[in-house]
Order: structure tokens, then sequence, then C-alpha cells
């Protein structure tokens, strides 16, 4: 038996990087996927790969920031399959942008993305779980850098660190629905959205991963089949009973000095 077996599962920026992983660990768990992506080649290609495989999944365009576009991902998802039971906040901005620098056009997109999407599809979600008086489990993806961050990812860390406190807020709020809202703080991982941010404000090469890997401890960035295992352990009900835990997934050490 699988860790999902029979969950509708629903992975929000689910098309590419960490959420496609994540969206293949839970069919392989025995889930039905249902991913969102504002790119429709990404997601399509995703779903026939996984009803390839034999399993079951959906893709639902949709842009995030749009909070009316986020709660109608949700609907879609619940008129086909009835139901949703987790949810994976996934979708990410990490553009740059310093304190000094930022747009008021930029700061807007990066709360858009990585807070209010994630807000509002929590809400549409939680609002199915206890309509229906059924538990549920959600995991939203965050950052290590909400900590602080580097000086060029200020709007993103902003951002970040409000859905660290819409996490706990949202887990206190539920449990007494036995709703599961639990975030996971990941480091520098191998992606191809971060191959393009690496390349679009770095000036990396085609061999910056491994430039970039034996600067780190484990002699690796993360992977996301990695994170992807990880995240479907606390989607499922082998995790227990753990709320509103927001988990540092990275080699380095928070508040370690050398």
């Amino acid at each position: 038996m699988g860790l999902l077996d029979d969950k509708v599962v629903l992975v929000n920026g689910g098309s590419q990087g960490v959420g496609a992983a994540i969206a293949r660990a839970a069919v392989r768990e025995g889930a039905v996927a249902a991913v969102t992506g504002r790119r429709p080649g990404p997601g399509e290609a995703l779903v026939e790969e996984l009803t390839a495989a034999g399993g079951k999944a959906l893709y639902v365009r949709a842009d995030l920031s749009d909070a009316g576009q986020a709660k109608d991902s949700v609907a879609r998802v619940v008129q086909t399959y009835g139901r949703v039971d987790c949810l994976v906040n996934s979708a990410g901005l990490t553009s740059r942008g310093t304190l000094l620098d930022t747009t008021p056009e930029l700061f807007d997109q990066h709360i858009g993305i990585n807070l209010k999407g994630p807000f509002f599809a929590m809400q549409a979600v939680v609002a199915d779980m206890v309509g229906r008086q059924a538990p549920g489990t959600i995991v939203n993806i965050i950052t290590s850098s909400a900590h602080g961050g580097q000086p060029f990812l200020a709007p993103y860390v902003a951002a970040k660190a409000g859905l660290i406190g819409l996490t706990r807020n949202a887990a206190h709020a539920h449990r007494w629905d036995r709703v599961r809202i639990n975030g996971l703080n990941i480091g520098w991982t191998a992606t191809e959205g971060e191959d393009a941010t690496q390349k679009a404000f770095h000036g990396a090469g085609d061999d910056w991963r491994e430039e970039a890997a034996a600067k780190l401890p484990m002699g690796k960035l993360g992977q996301p089949d990695e994170i992807a295992d990880f995240v479907v352990f606390l989607l499922s009900e082998r995790s227990g009973v753990v709320t509103g835990s927001v988990i540092d997934w990275d080699q380095n050490v928070l508040g370690g000095l050398d």
C-alpha cells in the first residue's frame, strides 16, 4: 500500500521543479495528482507522463497570484474528483530585488505568488475539508532564506516569512478540524527554475551546479526527489499528529558559525 492511497493531492506550481517531483511521488504512493501552473506545455507534459505510467493526473492552468484563479483551481479539482485531501503550495517567484532597488511592482509580484496565492488556495481547500467534516493535510514549500536571506532577496524573504506565519496561524485555527498544516524551509535546490535564475541574474555558466555543489557540505544541492519524499511523508498519516511545524530542510545549520 502507498502512503497516499486514494488521496486527491493538489500541487500548486506543480508543472516543474520541486512541484513536479512532489506530483510524481504522490502518484507513486497511490494518489491522484492535480497540478497547477501558468504554462500549459510543462503541465500537460507532466500529466501525460504520469498517466502513461498508469497514474491519474489533471492539469489546471492558473496564475496563482490572482486570488480568483487560486480559488477556482481548487473548485476545478473538487468538480473533477469530488474533494481535495491534500494541498501542496510549491509555486514560487525568486526574481531578485534588494531593499533599495525593489519596485512596488516587483514587491506585489512576490506577495502575489509567494503569499497571496497560498493564502487563497488554503482558504478554498480548508473550506472544502471543513464542509465535508473530513481531515486533510497541507504542506507549504517555503525557504531557509525566510530566516533572513541574502540582500538581493528582500521581497522574496518578506513574502515567504509571511507564509511561515500563515502556516502556523492556519494550523492553530484548524487543528480541531483535523486539518494538519506544515511548512518546509528548503535550501538551495537543483531545479529548472533555479537554473534560469542563476543564468539570468548571476551570469552563471552551464556548469554552475557542479561549482555550487563543490562548496556545499553534502557535496550536492538539494534534490527535488528527496524533498518530494519528505513532503509525501508530511502529507500522509505516517507523520502522525504533527501540525504547525516549519521544518528547516537544508544542509546549512541555522545559527552555526565557523
